[in-house]
């Protein structure tokens, strides 16, 4: 009988604990939302997104940094706006008719995000799913969960509640489990 309660391949937890989290996270979201920032596809989970709004100037806070674009009034909930391109160092763009704000829900906060258009849901079997290569770029490999390739199509899988939690967000206190 082995009394021992070590798991096998300790010695690699923090890289295998990573790992496993995004394997976890992606095994347990087949639905995503997609849309664009620039030339690239993102996605979602579809579960964290409360509502899709068109833009509308956001009332500008003080202080704020450069990519919270500011502040709005939705049903009596002040919900703060990030610009995800300012946010991923994007050029800039202007705001258009395609331009929309993603309505998400955060732990118990909401927020919204500018992107630049909502394509569609997609639902992604974990076969279709791809891991992350680690490489230096705009979004921190921490929030991304996965590559999702789409016939030929691929999609940026965001830990969209990481990313929103994180200290560079400044935005949301991380959610206790």
């Amino acid at each position: 009988m082995n009394l021992s309660s070590a798991p096998q391949g300790a010695s690699n937890a923090p890289q295998t604990a990573t790992s496993n989290a995004k394997e976890a996270a992606t095994a347990s979201i087949s639905e995503f939302l997609a849309f664009k920032l620039g030339d690239e596809e993102y996605g979602i989970d579809i579960l964290r997104v409360q509502e899709i709004r068109s833009y509308e100037a956001p009332t500008r806070m003080a202080n704020a940094p450069a990519f919270i674009k500011g502040v709005i009034n939705l049903r009596g909930v002040i919900v703060p706006i990030i610009d995800m391109r300012m946010k991923f160092n994007l050029e800039q763009v202007n705001y258009d008719s395609f331009t929309v704000v993603i309505v998400l829900n955060i732990g118990k906060q909401v927020v919204g995000m500018v992107v630049d258009g909502v394509s569609d849901v997609i639902t992604l079997t974990p076969e279709q799913l791809r891991p992350v290569p680690e490489f230096s770029s705009a979004v921190d490999s921490d929030h991304v969960l996965a590559i999702g390739s789409i016939d030929m199509r691929m999609l940026i899988l965001l830990d969209i509640e990481k990313l929103m939690t994180s200290a560079a967000m400044g935005l949301v206190a991380p959610t206790v489990q």
